[in-house]
């Protein structure tokens, strides 16, 4: 079998499609003709797409913390999670905890996480969070 055909073949035929959607079967599908609702992923492909999101989550921080390099790595995974689940838009907005960490206010940075609607949507991993930033 010629496997470069097949794949353009199914490339042509499935299409590329970034974010889910609906087939004409109705089943949740991705990529190039993947059944979300049936095949899912494997938990290769699953830590596959981790590694790429935690890259995506440290270039947020590297934009929204200009002293992001000079955190100790307690900070720089505290604030990564926190893009991981926030992204951009959503860690932008703490804008308290953002100064505070620019002016190495590790207390006010803490206190900003846990008292953020957010603390009360994630719980335990704000705790966790907040600790660390208080902690380094």
């Amino acid at each position: 079998m010629r496997l470069h055909v097949l794949k353009g073949d199914l490339n042509r035929d499935e299409g590329l499609r970034l974010k889910p959607y609906l087939c004409t079967a109705g089943k949740t599908t991705i990529g190039i003709g993947r059944n979300l609702d049936d095949v899912g992923i494997t938990e290769a492909e699953a830590l596959h797409l981790l590694e790429n999101d935690i890259e995506r989550a440290v270039a947020v921080c590297r934009r929204l913390f200009p002293t992001w390099d000079a955190l100790s790595d307690a900070r720089q995974e505290a604030l990564a999670n926190m893009a991981f689940n926030l992204g951009e838009a959503g860690l932008g907005k703490f804008k308290q905890m953002r100064a505070a960490i620019e002016a190495d206010d590790w207390h006010t940075a803490s206190q900003a996480v846990l008292s953020s609607r957010y603390a009360y949507q994630v719980g335990d991993r704000a705790k966790r969070i907040a600790a660390a930033l208080l902690n380094g």
